[in-house]
């Protein structure tokens, strides 16, 4: 999508909203997210009182992070949602983002078969269960699509020192999709995979699907929004755009994002300062 497409179509649906008690036509803004907020349904939860709040629409375009904020670098999003510490350190090290600030975190975990082919579930450390699989040449799905999810698998694969495509045998699927999509086929291939917890709790197709690791350090993972630089990309939304992560950081959105639950379990924890 082109700056002016994306333009276009943020006329087009400016021009179609409900006009506010003024009469002035409400905002909108283009939000980049990764998918696990999305398809955890934190943002479909969360977004409607900010709207309410200000009148600004938020039009979400939910990919990997890595792909979300290639969005934004080519300026067709007006702000970002990741949880990818290198690639957006990257990403503002390239003038990119004027400001980046954390707004919640939730971990990862490791799911995988009811049989547990590799015997790993209940231990902590997810380096030593991701070897555990490979020994085992267990199935395992990768994402595969740049996202914060699949940085992380590949962080992992690094510090044991192997290459799990070079390992051969077929047991390692790298599937290129979103976190619905390798839960779906690890369900359908008695996988194992790294899934981020939210999504995993929205998921409703788990089949014999189980968590078998989880509680380790290193799948701690922090959410932050983006906001960008206004001299790199002049053509962004910035003044609604920042109206929006102030909110998600304020005391209203942090308590909207603490109270979203699934089956009474806390998806994700708020972490902004709240002044």
């Amino acid at each position: 999508m082109t700056k002016l497409t994306r333009r276009f179509l943020a006329c087009l649906l400016a021009a179609g909203l409900a006009t506010s008690a003024k009469g002035a036509a409400a905002e909108s803004i283009v939000l980049a997210s990764t998918t696990s907020l999305q398809d955890s349904g934190l943002l479909a939860d969360i977004l409607p009182a900010f709207t309410a709040a200000t009148g600004i629409e938020v039009r979400v375009v939910a990919q990997g992070t890595g792909q979300a904020l290639a969005t934004a670098a080519r300026g067709d999003a007006d702000l970002v949602l990741a949880h990818d510490p290198e690639a957006e350190d990257a990403f503002m090290a390239e003038g990119h983002g004027l400001s980046r600030r954390e707004i919640a975190w939730n971990d990862f975990i490791i799911v995988g078969p009811s049989a547990d082919p590799a015997h790993i579930a209940g231990s902590k450390d997810a380096a030593r269960a991701f070897k555990a699989i490979a020994d085992a040449k267990a199935p395992f799905v990768s994402r595969g699509d740049k996202s914060g999810t699949d940085a992380l698998e590949k962080r992992l694969w690094k510090v044991l020192g192997l290459d799990p495509v070079a390992l051969g045998g077929g047991w390692y699927r790298d599937i290129g999709g979103g976190m619905g999509a390798a839960l779906n086929a690890a369900a359908a291939m008695e996988a194992y995979t790294l899934s981020d917890r939210g999504t995993w709790l929205s998921f409703k197709n788990k089949g014999e699907l189980k968590i078998v690791i989880e509680g380790d350090p290193r799948l701690l993972n922090h959410y932050d929004v983006i906001l960008l630089d206004p001299k790199r990309h002049p053509e962004a939304q910035h003044e609604a755009a920042k109206r929006l992560a102030d909110w998600l950081l304020s005391a209203d959105g942090q308590a909207a994002i603490g109270a979203y639950q699934i089956g009474g379990e806390q998806l994700f924890h708020p972490s902004a300062k709240v002044d």
